[in-house]
């Protein structure tokens, strides 16, 4: 059974150029942010002890030219802690994704120029991330070691705990039970629980200014008289030649860096073009630096998401899963560098309802895409297929008809499949992640194995200014403006709003959410494509550790045949509430008519001016105003030429679908 791909996308114009502008300036602020990260408290120490920087040392350890992917670069970023004048960046600790002899590894390292390595913090939790997501690809872990032990003014938030320090160790454990490879390079100090993580690696090497000791020399009674040092105590000539807690002994940080190298290239090789059955890799047909003029800073703008998905997969080919139905998500498979993957996206263009009630707004769930994105996900997993989410979602439908239709229900039915789901799942959030929509499409709490975010994400229950209302809702009337007549009263209450909604707006900032954690990594959209081919590799490394069928036998097959015999859809049923039709004010006018419930707004924002104004000539799909419904806004476009004659509906009134709103003269 051929998967049959068809052309996705197109050369779209692409958005203003401000639009552009406004991404491209976050994405500097981001690349700042990286490089803070990446020097750390800078090179002078480290090189004064003829030592490489960890960077350096990861240079040197992967495939000239290859990508290195960091993930939780930005982990405690701002944040001060006691008994330190200077900040820990990256939780001093360096995890990436890297290519070693064209094999996929994880790389842990600890950053030797913050603190010479110690854990911070939150530093424990990142290196388990790490650690977890290696064991969920099953692709191998080198460690460089390099580690003083905990900061210990800060030990009570990063020793006890379920994912305290000692969890790193239970980590280590898993990863040998899975037989995941686990290579060691101790470079440096090695105390405590910087000892441990090395031991129950397959191979340690030592460099000959590297330790591994328990408790270092300061701790050990009478060590200062017997002018004994942390190396004496535990360094190579210690644990390589009588304790056997370390393999190889080398001199430097270069050999050890090569050495690591050769053993990498004793695993065996990628099982990626295997799984390629014959097809080459290529790029999109699109290309996806231009993501940027596509997807709208805005979170209140459309857009097509068939455009960003056109730009992420081979040739911009892809397979649509049962496209007519649930039309408010798109789902399908694609080959990404000549890999199959799942994808399944919110829309965010209006929809029709299927019961012919007039068109529903995108970015929401519905019963009919709840149900498909359960039953592709299912089949994915069934079928051992990596499953990518790209959320851009407000949340779930709400009100009388979600709830006779069982939205509950359905939205669990999705939860459990992602829940025990064993296939890779990757979640990508590309603007909003809203509400119990953002759990359903596999956020962060559903253990994806990696979610990445874009500078424009904004992650929360709901946006700030809606959050403000809920909090002030007593003080409110039934049109959720202020019911006091009080001037100071008011005053308060307002300011109170304010604060309130910008609070909400700074904890939505993705930097913010990948400082606590709330995502692995804020990308450039441009990185995207790059991101999601190495993880497809990462997917297909390591053969016959999970399920992959060939695609002959694939149950998405299955499901599409049934699908394609099911009995007719049943006639649309027509509306029975009928409104006053405006009479126009001159013959010959054409109306133009709104396509969903909602609230007409004549302008893009309140200080702006009016699309178009009246007596003003528009060409055809030219967009003359927006309904807006959950604060997402659906432009209403001319469908000729020809000049706005009048307004039949004022700017903020309440529109229901099908009504006039506008006259126009042909």
């Amino acid at each position: 059974m051929k998967t049959r791909l068809a052309p996705i996308g197109t050369a779209a114009p692409v958005l203003a150029g401000e639009n552009r502008s406004a991404i491209a300036a976050l994405e500097s602020e981001l690349e700042k942010k990286r490089a803070v990260v990446r020097r750390g408290w800078g090179p002078d120490k480290v090189h004064k002890k003829n030592k490489l920087t960890t960077w350096e040392r990861i240079e040197r350890l992967v495939d000239p030219g290859a990508p290195i992917l960091s993930v939780g670069t930005l982990v405690n970023w701002g944040r001060a802690f006691e008994g330190s004048k200077q900040q820990a960046p990256g939780a001093g600790v360096h995890t990436v994704f890297a290519r070693i002899a064209d094999r996929w590894v994880v790389v842990i390292a600890n950053d030797n120029t913050v603190a010479s390595g110690a854990w911070w913090p939150l530093t424990p939790e990142k290196i388990q991330r790490a650690q977890t997501m290696a064991l969920r690809l099953r692709v191998p872990v080198v460690y460089l070691v390099d580690c003083s032990g905990l900061f210990l003014p800060e030990q009570a938030h990063s020793f006890p705990g379920r994912t305290g320090a000692g969890h790193i160790f239970q980590m280590n454990s898993l990863l040998s039970a899975a037989g995941v490879p686990q290579i060691a390079g101790v470079f440096g100090d090695c105390i405590a629980g910087g000892g441990y993580m090395p031991i129950i690696s397959d191979r340690v090497y030592m460099t000959e200014q590297a330790y591994m000791v328990i408790a270092g020399a300061a701790l050990i009674k009478g060590a200062k008289s017997q002018k004994l040092t942390s190396l004496d105590i535990g360094g190579p000539e210690v644990h390589v030649h009588q304790s056997a807690c370390a393999d190889v002994r080398v001199p430097d940080d270069v050999e050890c860096v090569r050495q690591l190298r050769a053993e990498v290239c004793r695993l065996p090789t990628s099982g990626a073009d295997f799984y390629r059955h014959g097809v080459e890799a290529e790029g999109p047909l699109f290309d996806p630096a231009m993501l940027d003029g596509i997807l709208p800073k805005s979170h209140r703008e459309v857009y097509d998401i068939k455009e960003i998905v056109g730009r992420l997969v081979d040739g911009s080919l892809f397979h649509e899963f049962l496209p007519g139905t649930g039309p408010e998500v798109l789902t399908g498979l694609a080959r990404v560098g000549g890999l199959w993957m799942g994808f399944a996206a919110n829309v965010q263009e209006a929809q029709p309802h299927p019961e012919g009630k007039g068109p529903r707004p995108g970015g929401i769930l519905y019963r009919d895409g709840i149900a498909k994105l359960a039953a592709f996900s299912r089949a994915c997993n069934d079928d051992g297929i990596p499953l990518v989410w790209l959320q851009d979602i407000a949340g779930f439908d709400i009100g009388v008809e979600a709830e006779a239709q069982g939205l509950l229900g359905y939205g669990s039915s999705l939860i459990y499949t992602n829940s025990t789901n064993t296939t890779p799942m990757f979640t990508v959030l590309l603007r909003k992640a809203s509400g119990a929509g953002y759990y359903a499409m596999a956020g962060l709490p559903y253990d994806p194995v990696v979610q990445l975010s874009t500078v424009i994400s904004r992650l929360a229950v709901m946006e700030g200014r809606t959050l403000a209302v809920a909090a002030y809702r007593t003080k409110l009337d039934d049109d959720f403006e202020i019911a006091s007549t009080d001037p100071v009263e008011r005053a308060a209450i307002e300011k109170g709003m304010d604060e309130t909604a910008e609070r909400i707006e700074r904890d939505m900032d993705p930097i913010a959410s990948a400082a606590r954690m709330d995502t692995d990594e804020v990308v450039r959209l441009g990185e995207l494509r790059t991101w999601l081919q190495a993880l497809a590799e990462m997917c297909y490394q390591a053969p016959g550790t999970r399920r992959i069928k060939n695609p002959r036998i694939w149950s998405i097959h299955d499901l599409e045949v049934l699908h394609a015999g099911r009995r007719a859809a049943p006639a649309p049923v027509e509306r029975t509430e009928k409104r006053a039709l405006t009479p126009p004010p001159e013959p010959g006018l054409k109306p133009l008519a709104s396509p969903m419930e909602g609230t007409l707004w004549h302008r893009a924002a309140p200080t702006k001016p009016a699309f178009v104004e009246i007596g003003a000539a528009v060409s055809a799909g030219e967009t003359l105003a927006l309904v807006e419904v959950m604060k997402t806004f659906t432009p209403v476009r001319a469908d000729a030429a020809g000049t706005l004659v009048a307004w039949a509906r004022q700017d903020g009134e309440a529109v229901a679908a099908g009504d006039v709103i506008a006259w126009l003269r042909p």
